[in-house]
């Protein structure tokens, strides 16, 4: 490790945290801002080099790193500390296990330990033989329930210790009302808060094919880049869909598209059977809204007939995947169907990216999936506060547009 720089590690917009971190400033350091801006890189690099001097000073030093979803982990924050392991050139003083999922400095046995939170309460059983957790990180923050789950946490995991030191790292949710985006913008004397965005990366570190992704989303649809690479909460309010053309679609402008997308969502009663077909238009950044069908108490054979009457069998059918039987169903009676490109965490990032598209709709050509999207806003709890989660329910077409656009809204790379 005497071989590397940090200068070469931490971009130069953290090394106000860095120096804060050494002086010990702080216990809360909550870190958001754009794709791209290396916050993931530089959390990990703190806690294996904050471990390894503890041990360093006779410390016993552990770290705890959390998301909600556990299968997550593999290959968001464990692949991240492998990284920070590899730059630092300490891969032969630690230890990489999958089973359970943690890291070992080798030299005295200090522990980085994974953890996916299914309920606050299983926090009780993340605990160490030997010494304290001093270090904790939530990652992605705005997936969490809200900040009443965090504080659960940390009254759980920080004890035994006279320092901690405590990461909350999230991309800001487009909603301005979000609670995460409500925590960062309190005021707290604890707390160490820093902004961050791509444009203060060097060049080198995220590569020329990122920099032109970014660039042209700028130019075709500044809010979306905004919402992604700068790391602005653009959203209004409540309402989930903002960018919404209501207009009327002739079929001569239907004949022009050509990147036409299709996508099912599963159902009998009440929940409906829900089929779209919709057209993207990269360069103006809009998903066109071209026909819907389905309906209650609708057998797969049936829904498979209306769809092939119709002609959309001439473009692959995106489907739910929570019911395999039916897409065998729709391929059984010649459909093109195939399942969703559903992952952990894919149904936030598919709204997030619908979010930032302008959804064009003729009420006459969809009429049902034109009533979800205006009506679908964010819940609020009892004390007027938005809640992060998507609601489910009374958005089966709403679904289906995601499944379709799965190919498109899941082809970008992780956050950082």
């Amino acid at each position: 490790m005497s071989n590397v720089n940090l200068t070469d590690v931490i971009a130069p917009a953290f090394y106000p945290v860095h120096w804060d971190i050494i002086d010990g400033e702080h216990t809360y350091y909550d870190l958001y801002g754009g794709r791209g801006s290396t916050k993931s890189s530089f959390i990990s690099t703190e806690i294996i080099l904050g471990m390894m001097e503890d041990a360093e000073k006779g410390l016993f030093s552990n770290a705890a790193i959390f998301r909600k979803v556990g299968n997550t982990l593999r290959d968001s924050v464990y692949e991240q500390i492998e990284w920070a392991i590899d730059t630092l050139g300490v891969s032969d003083l630690w230890e990489s296990l999958l089973s359970p999922m943690q890291h070992i400095y080798k030299p005295t046995g200090q522990k980085i330990l994974y953890r996916g939170l299914d309920k606050a309460k299983k926090t009780k059983s993340v605990k160490t033989s030997k010494g304290y957790i001093k270090y904790l990180w939530f990652e992605e923050l705005d997936e969490f329930a809200g900040i009443e789950e965090i504080r659960t946490v940390q009254q759980s995991v920080l004890r035994g210790g006279s320092k901690f030191v405590v990461f909350k790292s999230f991309n800001p949710p487009i909603s301005k009302n979000n609670w995460a985006n409500t925590y960062v913008n309190e005021p707290r004397g604890d707390s160490y808060r820093h902004k961050s965005d791509y444009t203060t990366v060097s060049p080198e570190w995220l590569g020329q094919q990122f920099i032109d992704d970014a660039e042209y989303l700028k130019q075709t649809n500044e809010r979306a880049y905004n919402h992604e690479y700068l790391g602005l909460a653009v959203g209004l309010g409540t309402n989930i869909f903002d960018l919404i053309e209501i207009r009327r679609i002739t079929d001569e402008e239907i004949e022009t598209y050509q990147s036409i997308y299709q996508g099912q969502d599963w159902g009998w009663f009440p929940d409906p059977k829900a089929f779209i077909r919709l057209a993207y238009v990269p360069n103006k950044q809009q998903v066109v809204l071209l026909d819907e069908l389905g309906g209650c108490k609708i057998k797969n054979s049936t829904m498979a007939e209306q769809i092939k009457q119709k002609g959309y069998n001439d473009y692959i059918i995106s489907c739910g995947v929570d019911e395999e039987e039916s897409i065998v169903d729709f391929k059984d009676a010649g459909l093109p169907a195939r399942r969703a490109i559903v992952t952990p965490g894919s149904r936030k990032y598919t709204f997030e990216w619908l979010q930032c598209r302008t959804i064009v709709i003729d009420p006459l050509r969809t009429p049902r999936a034109y009533k979800e999207i205006i009506n679908y806003e964010h819940e609020v709890d009892a004390n007027g506060e938005v809640i992060a989660d998507y609601p489910d329910g009374k958005d089966h077409w709403i679904d289906a547009i995601r499944y379709a656009t799965s190919p498109l809204s899941m082809r970008r790379g992780h956050s950082a």
